[in-house]
């Protein structure tokens, strides 16, 4: 198992791609602190993880946006079970409005869940990984961090502050063993997704999924398992890094401008938490 032993916090952890993710990394041998503001969720998640032979899941209901909350996720981890190794910053939400509809509160919620968040996160966990010996943080960025996608301007411009962010803090604490780095989604199939079109609707799920050179949406596991690649053994040398997993969006244009627009639904090639 890639993590055996190893301790795992993950934000945004009871649904879509944080619950992929605790699942994941709890099969690979991991301990692993389920931390969500949906305290159901992220109780289930941790359930699905203890019925299975050998898991152990803590569920913990927090907001990324409070450095307390934060700090208590640590807490957890530590006293729960000894250490912290990992820290998966998953939480996340979207917006799909243009500048004049954006109220001053929407700019908030929106750069404060998707950078702040990262940042509080990283701070409350890098001592804690600092006296395991080490550790790896991935912080869930997206496409839009970037480039530019229609209505979509607070979220792109604090994703793109996470992947900055990333690289930054990957040079201060490599000597000290800590790898951070950082995945750059397309459109993932999670409850995100469903802000912003229904999924039900196949026309509208097929629109999204065309933007994307391998034409469809991602499945929350395999972002999920490039997440366990960087943060196992095998990503040894990686740190600093932006993974793009968006299904080619991001190698050229978009084919088509805001396809699900003319039918009244929004397009987001970048929902991905």
């Amino acid at each position: 198992m890639k993590l055996s032993g190893q301790v795992a916090i993950v934000t945004g952890g009871g649904s879509g791609q944080g619950r992929a993710s605790s699942l994941l990394f709890a099969q690979e041998g991991a301990k692993v602190v389920v931390a969500d503001v949906n305290a159901d969720g992220a109780e289930e998640t941790a359930q699905l993880i203890n019925r299975n032979e050998g898991g152990q899941a803590t569920a913990l209901r927090a907001d990324v946006t409070r450095a307390s909350d934060a700090q208590s996720m640590v807490d957890a981890a530590v006293s729960n079970y000894g250490r912290l190794d990992i820290l998966i910053n998953n939480a996340g939400m979207t917006l799909f409005k243009g500048i004049d509809d954006t109220s001053e509160e929407d700019w908030d919620r929106i750069v404060n869940t998707n950078l702040k968040g990262v940042f509080l996160c990283c701070k409350a966990a890098i001592p804690a990984m600092r006296e395991s010996g080490g550790g790896s943080i991935v912080n869930i960025a997206s496409v839009a961090g970037l480039i530019g996608m229609p209505q979509h301007f607070a979220y792109c411009a604090a994703k793109a502050g996470v992947i900055h962010f990333t690289k930054s803090l990957a040079l201060d604490h490599g000597p000290e063993h800590i790898r951070i780095n950082c995945i750059c989604p397309g459109g993932v199939l999670t409850p995100m997704l469903g802000e912003v079109i229904d999924v039900n609707n196949v026309a509208q799920v097929d629109r999204v999924a065309r933007q994307h050179a391998l034409g469809r949406i991602a499945d929350p596991q395999e972002i999920a398992r490039v997440s366990l690649f960087l943060c196992s053994s095998d990503a040894s040398f990686m740190t600093g890094a932006a993974v793009t997993v968006d299904g080619g969006i991001a190698a050229g244009r978009l084919r088509r401008a805001s396809p699900c627009l003319d039918d009244g639904a929004a397009w987001c090639g970048c929902c991905s938490a």
